[in-house]
């Protein structure tokens, strides 16, 4: 019979050891060179606008000129006006799309699906040439007006970008109501609470913890789509740019100064989005500790 048991070797060690090994550390040679080829091109970039026909004095000028600024502060004003819009028909049309009515459930699908069906240049040109197909808006002999006069075109982009947005929120929001338990509902109900009642006060605010972080992705989403409306002549920060540029033919550096004030304003809605999501998170992990915690308890004898 054989001895398979091992043996020690001169020094006392066992063969299948491997105290004695060094421990080598794994190269990742690709990541070095995917590095240096990031860098390579980040300063082929840079080097190309140095050197480029850009006259960075004229960037400097109109960063802060009148027309960039109101431009701006249009472009700020219709964002948190559209998103306000578009929250409210998000909230509303996601409730009717879960309603066992089926006239309001008819409904809201129907609205879904042609604002999310269609594209949003065409939603534009639309609501501004409205007139075309309704010369006239109101209650006839009560209160009338005509709609070339209505809609103008702070209003044309306030409806298509806050209806449009509305039929994106709506499905945000329908996730954000599926991801509670449905037991939620069902002891509020046991408590004598309606369905709304309900809704509004057990199981929204449950839901935005999951709804905060595409809402805040659709806010900033919202910042880069009012430069759409420039088609229709609302007086947004691109379509001030480019009124300048055509003026003065200095196309680049007026781009470059859009650019950098959409970035701006894109960063500091993404650093307020992240201290919104971690204020609704709050708890979140806190409970999920005590969970562990109860999980990992030993039962007694």
């Amino acid at each position: 019979m054989t001895d398979t048991t091992p043996t020690t070797m001169g020094t006392g060690t066992s063969p299948y050891s491997i105290a004695h090994l060094r421990h080598v550390p794994r190269r990742h040679y690709g990541r070095w060179v995917a590095a240096a080829l990031i860098l390579l091109a980040l300063a082929a970039i840079v080097k190309a606008f140095a050197e480029g026909q850009i006259a960075w004095p004229v960037v400097g000028q109109f960063f802060t000129a009148p027309a960039i600024l109101s431009g701006l502060a249009n472009t700020i004003l219709m964002t948190v006006c559209a998103m306000a819009l578009g929250i409210a028909l998000g909230v509303v049309f996601a409730i009717m799309v879960m309603s066992p009515n089926p006239v309001l459930k008819t409904v809201a699908v129907g609205y879904i699906w042609f604002f999310r069906g269609t594209p949003l240049l065409l939603q534009l040109l639309l609501w501004f040439n409205l007139a075309l197909v309704f010369p006239t808006i109101g209650i006839p002999g009560l209160l009338e007006g005509r709609t070339v006069d209505l809609i103008t075109p702070f209003v044309a982009t306030l409806l298509g970008l806050g209806i449009n947005q509305g039929a994106y929120t709506a499905e945000v929001v329908r996730g954000g109501i599926l991801s509670v338990d449905l037991g939620q509902t069902e002891a509020a109900k046991a408590i004598g609470m309606t369905r709304l009642v309900a809704l509004r006060r057990i199981v929204l605010p449950q839901a935005m913890r999951v709804i905060i972080p595409p809402i805040g992705n659709e806010v900033i989403s919202m910042v880069k789509l009012t430069s759409v409306a420039s088609v229709i002549q609302y007086a947004e920060m691109l379509r001030n740019a480019q009124t300048i540029y055509y003026a003065n033919a200095r196309v680049i550096e007026l781009l470059i100064v859009a650019a950098i004030w959409y970035l701006v304003v894109v960063t500091v809605l993404s650093i307020g989005q992240h201290f919104l999501e971690k204020r609704f998170a709050r708890g979140r992990g806190d409970n999920r500790a005590k969970r562990t915690v109860v999980i990992d308890q030993p039962k007694e004898a």
